[in-house]
């Protein structure tokens, strides 16, 4: 919905306040949905269930193409943390069960580029290209998006009928254990992980859902802004392919370090007017947004005591408390925005978190045994 947000605010009727609100509508479903979705991974399969999540998504745009309130929009939105973490849970576990060793960090990058391309397609081609074809009708765009969600939910059946193919880790029909849910999160190293999560998703669906405007306010036009916004994704999608492969359990917390100072660096420079700064700030960002979660599940998804067999409670787990920050983030987003009239108190309270993470996870590494760095 970012390159969406002046026309549905201006015809909704709704300031950034109320705006920062319905984007984080999914994140706060989310947050509910995210350990039964991995529950429901680990007792029913990952092939019938990502089918369901892009059902689910696709039902959610159609809502939001009707919506003619803010109260609607916020309903309509919010359907969509019930299918977003069927897959941000299922394809990790599909790729935990598919990929050992260095080629499990190098698929998820490559599965994390799936994302990236999307946000591309969305912010550079949005106001450009669509808006333009449905005669600037919001509504008719995002039942475009919808459409194309329900072919990719129909490409992954086809995908994974085809004789020889078979999606690892499927259906292993085990009952949730509330035993084993207390055993995750008594663990200190999950603790701390689900710690950063927190901030790491603060910081990503701050930026994903306002960066266009925060460009707008730079002094650049719409569609410029689409084009510039899309500079983090271009980045991500190189970020996601090549950082996770340097990411070997050695250097794993490493390399996270390392993007969390990429993050502060880039909160700092995006404060700057549209020009060479301000684009080094977006390609940082891009970099260290494009791999910061798929280190931080590749961390957890190799942490002593975390079993193969609930990687879909773990995975539920940290996706639950991640969109914590992801709720947060949009609406701090909005209202510190309506409040100051600027997106300056926002940056610096994501240079702020960046910082923090840093300190986190250097006590990550304190508890962490020395073989799993």
């Amino acid at each position: 919905m970012a390159p969406l947000i002046a026309p549905i605010s201006e015809e909704l009727g709704v300031g950034f306040s109320s705006m920062g609100l319905i984007l984080g509508a999914w994140p706060l479903t989310y947050i509910i949905a995210s350990i039964p979705s991995g529950i429901l991974l680990d007792r029913f399969g990952a092939r019938r269930m990502l089918f369901v999540s892009a059902l689910i998504m696709a039902a959610s745009m159609i809502a939001r193409s009707a919506a003619v309130n803010s109260f609607q929009m916020f309903f309509a939105v919010s359907i969509l943390g019930f299918g977003g973490p069927l897959i941000s849970v299922g394809a990790p576990k599909v790729i935990a069960g598919c990929f050992k060793g260095p080629s499990r960090a190098s698929a998820m990058g490559v599965y994390v580029t799936g994302p990236y391309l999307g946000g591309l397609v969305s912010l550079s081609l949005m106001n450009s290209v669509v808006m333009v074809f449905v005669d600037q009708n919001w509504r008719a765009a995002i039942c475009i998006f919808a459409l194309f969600t329900l072919m990719s939910g129909m490409l992954w059946l086809i995908a994974t009928n085809i004789k020889g193919v078979k999606v690892a880790e499927d259906a292993d029909g085990k009952k949730f254990n509330l035993l084993a849910f207390f055993e995750l999160i008594g663990l200190r190293p999950v603790q701390l992980i689900l710690l950063m999560s927190v901030g790491i998703f603060f910081i990503n669906h701050s930026l994903n859902n306002w960066l266009p405007e925060i460009l707008v306010s730079r002094g650049l036009d719409r569609v410029a802004a689409g084009y510039w916004a899309s500079i983090p994704s271009i980045i991500g999608i190189l970020g996601a392919l090549i950082i996770p492969r340097l990411a070997v359990p050695k250097y794993r917390l490493s390399v996270m370090a390392g993007l969390f100072i990429a993050t502060f660096t880039a909160s700092l420079l995006l404060q700057t007017d549209a020009g060479p700064l301000m684009f080094m700030g977006l390609c940082i960002q891009g970099l260290a947004r494009g791999s910061m979660m798929t280190v931080a599940i590749l961390i957890l998804m190799e942490t002593p005591k975390v079993p193969a067999d609930r990687l879909g409670l773990a995975g539920g787990l940290f996706f639950t408390v991640a969109e914590i920050g992801g709720v947060l983030g949009p609406v701090s987003f909005g209202i510190l925005s309506d409040l100051t009239g600027s997106f300056a108190p926002s940056l610096a309270l994501v240079t702020t978190i960046s910082a923090t993470l840093i300190v986190v996870l250097i006590a990550l590494h304190h508890v962490t045994p020395k073989q799993y760095q």
